[in-house]
């Protein structure tokens, strides 16, 4: 029980403690949080009053100090934050650190290092070779024998709420490729995992090691141009058409907290190759909701994901690769088999040729300009409680004129 007034069966309560950065004013320094209900711990003022160790990583601007300690540290830290909101003994020097979330901006949780996009979904690789490929099979050779990604760019990572400039790139028309603002914005609902420990150079990661270097996870939009893509993308796959921005979420919400989470995961067929087999064979069941313009019109289901996290991680480095405190590993666009599972309005609208109505009446193929888009999720937790993941959100804005 805590003694946090409204925290007690919330989705953030303390069997939940996700991570995130604020600022108190606009032109404020960056400080480290935990969200307990609808408040935040201010973990920078915690750790200067003694009330928490973690040799100072708690007062950095980022999350990345505190991401590097590893999971010892991350755990005795969890430990001793559940203590100061649980045990009324520490109320009256942990209260006064409390800050009501309507008072504060949440910024950019965890610098980020290197970001790759997996492509993980049976059913939305499938749909996508359908809708791309129509005329061949829809799952290309590789597709069940290795976990395809392709690396994105770091850089235009942003968080929930950052607006999203709508890009310009090449597109091919009947009288060949014109430049110009993309028509077909859409998005990819999907979950990162955020990297804390680093690997070295050489030393692949295996599966039964994801725990050691993943801290947490974080909801992903991958914004996507499909007609920039549809052009572009052979033969090395996308580029312009998803380095314009991918939004995340706030909060990074441990993996300790997810404990509950873990279930089977699909079967695979054809058997893997050795390095991806993982003992037990587990994904994560996490309920994702895509809101559009205030609107439900999809509910993916990451259990039925075919790729698990940890393969994930084991192929990303299998080559020798290094992972880095703060990369990002996306899981890619997470669908189910029915039409209102899907992850992206590429299928939801199936390509373009069924719209969708919306709340307000209006119908939707693609993403217009001032739309806006919120993916949340939950989780299950212990004794039936459930966990919050939070939402990332993003409203499109028009970009800039082409270039002359």
């Amino acid at each position: 029980m805590t003694w946090v007034p409204g925290a007690e069966g919330s989705p953030f309560g303390v069997h939940n403690l996700p991570y995130g950065v604020f600022r108190q004013s606009p032109q404020g320094p960056a400080r480290i949080g935990v969200r307990v209900g609808d408040a935040l711990l201010d973990l920078h003022g915690a750790e200067s009053a003694g009330l928490v160790l973690a040799g100072g990583a708690l007062q950095a601007e980022t999350l990345n100090p505190f991401l590097a300690l590893g999971r010892p540290q991350w755990s005795a830290v969890r430990t001793r934050i559940t203590e100061l909101l649980t045990d009324a003994a520490h109320r009256a020097a942990t209260e006064p650190l409390l800050r009501d979330l309507s008072d504060i901006e949440m910024v950019m949780p965890f610098a980020v290092g290197d970001y790759v996009d997996f492509y993980s979904s049976e059913e939305h690789a499938s749909n996508v070779g359908r809708i791309f490929r129509p005329d061949e099979p829809p799952l290309l050779p590789n597709w069940k024998h290795l976990p395809i990604g392709y690396h994105g760019r770091g850089g235009t990572v942003v968080v929930s709420g950052t607006p999203v400039i709508r890009p310009h790139g090449q597109r091919a028309t009947p009288d060949g490729p014109v430049f110009g603002p993309s028509t077909r914005l859409d998005i990819e609902a999907e979950v990162g995992f955020v990297v804390g420990v680093p690997s070295t150079l050489g030393e692949p990661i295996p599966t039964d090691r994801f725990a050691d270097h993943v801290f947490g996870v974080v909801l992903v939009n991958d914004w996507s141009a499909r007609d920039l893509q549809a052009w572009e993308y052979r033969p090395l796959g996308p580029f312009l058409a998803k380095s314009f921005a991918t939004s995340v979420s706030p909060w990074v919400v441990p993996l300790d907290a997810l404990a509950d989470a873990w279930l089977p995961a699909p079967e695979q067929d054809p058997p893997v190759l050795p390095y991806l087999r993982d003992i037990p064979h587990l994904g994560l069941d996490l309920r994702l909701e895509v809101d559009w313009n205030g609107t439900v019109v999809s509910r993916p289901p990451f259990a039925g994901m075919y790729w698990t996290p940890a393969q994930q991680l084991a192929h990303l480095t299998v080559n020798g690769a290094a992972v880095r405190t703060g990369d990002l590993f996306a899981s890619g666009t997470i669908s189910g088999p029915r039409r209102d599972e899907t992850g992206s309005f590429l299928e939801l609208t199936w390509g373009g040729g069924e719209p969708v109505a919306l709340g307000d009446g209006a119908k939707r193929t693609f993403l217009e300009d001032g739309d806006t888009v919120t993916i949340s999720a939950t989780a299950p937790g212990p004794d039936g409680v459930t966990v919050g993941l939070g939402i990332v959100r993003g409203t499109i804005v028009p970009g800039s004129a082409p270039l002359r």
